[in-house]
């Protein structure tokens, strides 16, 4: 009796992407203290599409997208060797600001976490800081751009000054996805955006999520297969810290050149 489980891929929109590479990733290695956590990870990751970092828990995946925006700099006793690039820049470089590279890389948490504020103040805050409003209707505009481009314009415009965090599980994570687009990032990482939330919510946000690859470069990190198999065009599968392969999602899951993915994905352990 054959116990594979199907999973579905989403073959229009799961091909691999050609063009232009945004960020190249190369002999990336992590350390907390004595524990190497990362493994020489050397990856491609397109503009304009999703790409999806999969593997079991503690594989590795949240790291490697925490050097995306310098978030493992927080950490005492992290070290990051190798390089990662966006557009050619390393981020890695000491004279970069961390500041203004969040702002190029945005970033979506498992658990939506909006500011204790206004929904207006959520996605004005960002555009605020970093100068790109110069008037308090330029500043409206942007809120109102970014709140549409999230899907949640139409759910809040007639409540813009109560709380952020009276909205629901699925409405906050659109808010913190506005807010990440209100200061026009040219990345936006997401470490398993839907995991905290219902069905309908989830297939909200992966909706917003094919929306948005059509502007930005997204990595994403998910637990869910059948969620990689939706929403993403490339996948990358880790084991152990190391990046075992990647490639277009429709190979990775129905042709992957590894036994370790095919027992991944045919839930042979995980």
């Amino acid at each position: 009796m054959n116990m594979t489980p199907h999973i579905e891929v989403n073959t229009a929109s799961a091909r691999a992407p050609t063009g232009e590479v945004k960020m190249k990733a190369r002999d990336v290695s992590v350390f907390y203290g004595d524990k190497q956590a990362l493994f020489d990870v050397s990856l491609d990751v397109p503009a304009r599409a999703v790409t999806a970092l999969i593997g079991p828990s503690g594989c590795g995946k949240s790291t490697f997208l925490r050097c995306i925006n310098r978030m493992n700099d927080s950490i005492p006793g992290a070290k990051v060797s190798g390089s990662i690039e966006i557009d050619g820049e390393d981020v890695n470089d000491r004279g970069l600001d961390p500041v203004l590279l969040r702002a190029r890389v945005g970033m979506v948490f498992q658990k939506p976490n909006p500011f204790p504020k206004s929904i207006f103040e959520n996605v004005a805050y960002g555009p605020r800081i970093h100068g790109l409003a110069t008037s308090q209707s330029e500043l409206e505009g942007v809120v109102e751009t970014s709140l549409k481009r999230a899907g949640l314009w139409a759910e809040v415009a007639d409540r813009l000054h109560q709380p952020g965090t009276g909205l629901s599980g699925g409405q906050q994570q659109r808010l913190v996805i506005a807010r990440a687009i209100a200061v026009h990032p040219e990345v936006i990482l997401m470490d398993e955006p839907c995991s905290a939330l219902d069905p309908i919510a989830t297939a909200r946000v992966e909706e917003l999520i094919d929306e948005l690859r059509e502007e930005y470069c997204i990595v994403i990190v998910t637990h869910s297969m059948a969620q990689a198999a939706r929403v993403s065009q490339v996948t990358a599968f880790f084991h152990l810290g190391k990046l075992v392969e990647s490639g277009a999602t429709d190979e990775i899951f129905t042709n992957p050149r590894d036994s370790r993915t095919q027992d991944y994905i045919t839930g042979r352990f995980g």
